[in-house]
């Protein structure tokens, strides 16, 4: 097992993800991959609206990846001094697309990522990322439940 994806998305689940990110990679002296998913700037297409008409969108999705950056590096910080070596990637999209591309770009070996355990409801509305990766990756998939509330 050469290189390990742990997609973090900074909630209650990141902690776990980390955790078992940082055991698994030191045990089997792998590449750790830090990958958070920014998703993407809203469109108005659909209502006649061009994107130049709402700047403030633009705006918002320049702050955000300047969070997320910021974010991605302290989990950096945290991880850097156990696991030498470990990067940290930026991507942008739907965030299971965004993964699996991610996965299948990096030649990962193994998908680390956390499950908020939302319940069916959630699930069926808002879609899991953890659920879909479990049916679509292509490498195994190691899924950390968030902590219970």
């Amino acid at each position: 097992m050469k290189t390990i994806v742990a997609a973090v998305d900074f909630s209650n689940a990141t902690p776990g993800v980390l955790e078992a990110a940082v055991k698994i990679t030191r045990a089997f002296g792998s590449s750790l991959h830090l990958l958070h998913v920014l998703e993407p700037e809203p469109s108005y297409t659909a209502y006649g609206f061009t994107p130049d008409e709402f700047p403030a969108i633009h705006l918002f999705q320049e702050e955000a990846r300047k969070r997320a950056a910021a974010r991605l590096q302290e989990v950096l910080d945290k991880v850097a001094g156990e696991v030498p070596g470990v990067t940290v990637h930026l991507a942008e999209g739907s965030p299971l697309h965004a993964v699996l591309d991610y996965v299948q770009k990096s030649g990962a070996d193994l998908v680390i990522l956390g499950s908020h355990g939302h319940g069916a409801v959630a699930a069926l509305l808002l879609g899991s990322v953890a659920e879909g990766m479990v049916r679509k990756a292509v490498v195994p998939t190691l899924v950390i439940p968030a902590p219970a509330k």
